[in-house]
C-alpha cells in the first residue's frame, strides 16, 4: 500500500497522522478542482512531528486526502459532533462549506469502496501497531496529529486556540496524561484549550481504553504557529522553516513517552 507509510519503532507510543495526505486517488476530475479538494489538509504534519521517530515512536500516515475518505471518522457515518457543523466519512462540502464535487457526491457503494480500500487498512494498520507494542510495554499512548486553519468561521468562533488537546472529556486517557500536556501548553506562553471545539475524532475514541493500558489523545494545532498560514489558500503552501511551536511540541512528545514508559 504506497499511500500508506509506516515508521515502526519501539517505543510504547504511536502518533497518527490521518490528514495529512493530498493524494485524491484518481478522482480529481469528479471534484470541482483538485485544489478544493485538498485545500483542507493537516498541512506539513507529519514533517512536522518528524523528530518522533528518533525518540522511538511509531508513525503512521496515510498520503489520501481527507476528501477521498476521512480516516478519522466513524465508517458507520454517525456525526462525531451532534449538532454542530461538520464533515462526513466522504466529505462534499469543504470546511467553508464550498462544495467539493462537480456533480453526484458518492453514492453507498462507492463510500462502501474507499471505506474498504482506504480506511480499514489504515485502521487494521493502527490496531497492529497498538497490539505489537501493549503486548511488549503493557501499557501504549496512541497520539492522534492534527492541524487546521485558525479561522474557518463555520467550524467555530474567532481565533482558534494553539493547541487544542481532546480526550472526549477525559474519557480515552488517564487525567495525569492529560494535564500533563495542558500544563506544558500552558506554560508555552501560547493560548491551549482541553476539550473545546476538537474533543478527538473516531480515532481517539475508538482506541482509548485507559482501564486496558491504551491511552488515546487528540491534538488539535491552529496551522499559524508552524507555517505561513496565508499560504495554506493557494496552491504552495510553504512550511515555515522554524516553526516557532515545535519546542513545545517536542516537550509534549517527550512527556507522553515517559508517561507511556511508566516514568512520569
Amino acid at each position: 500500500m504506497g499511500w500508506l507509510r509506516v515508521h515502526r519503532g519501539d517505543a510504547p507510543l504511536i502518533l497518527a497522522f490521518p490528514h495529512g495526505g493530498t493524494e485524491l486517488a484518481g478522482l480529481d476530475d469528479q471534484f470541482v478542482s483538485p485544489w478544493r479538494a485538498q485545500l483542507d489538509t493537516d498541512w506539513w504534519i507529519a514533517e512536522l512531528y518528524a523528530f518522533a521517530a528518533d525518540m522511538g515512536a511509531t508513525l503512521v500516515a496515510t498520503d489520501i486526502s481527507r476528501s477521498v475518505i476521512d480516516m478519522n471518522r466513524d465508517p458507520s457515518g454517525v456525526s462525531l459532533y451532534p449538532g454542530q457543523a461538520t464533515t462526513e466519512l466522504c466529505p462534499t462540502t469543504t470546511f467553508d462549506g464550498e462544495p467539493l464535487y462537480r456533480f453526484d457526491a458518492p453514492d453507498e457503494a462507492e463510500i462502501m469502496q474507499r471505506l474498504n480500500s482506504y480506511h480499514r487498512p489504515y485502521h487494521d494498520t493502527l490496531t497492529t501497531e497498538l497490539d505489537r507494542l501493549k503486548a511488549a510495554h503493557g501499557r501504549v499512548v496512541l497520539y492522534d496529529a492534527h492541524s487546521i486553519r485558525s479561522h474557518v468561521p463555520r467550524l467555530f468562533d474567532g481565533e482558534l486556540p494553539q493547541f487544542n488537546i481532546g480526550s472526549n472529556d477525559a474519557t480515552t486517557c488517564a487525567p495525569e496524561l492529560e494535564t500533563m500536556i495542558a500544563n506544558i501548553c500552558a506554560a508555552s506562553g501560547h493560548s491551549h484549550v482541553v476539550n473545546g471545539r476538537f474533543k478527538g475524532g473516531w480515532t481517539t475514541r475508538h482506541y482509548g481504553r485507559p482501564e486496558e493500558g491504551v491511552h488515546a489523545i487528540q491534538m488539535e494545532l491552529a496551522q499559524r504557529g508552524y507555517m505561513t498560514e496565508s499560504a495554506a489558500l493557494t496552491e504552495t503552501a510553504p512550511l515555515d522553516p522554524n516553526p516557532a511551536i515545535r519546542p513545545v511540541l517536542e516537550q509534549v512528545i517527550a512527556a507522553t513517552l515517559d508517561f507511556a514508559k511508566g516514568n512520569s
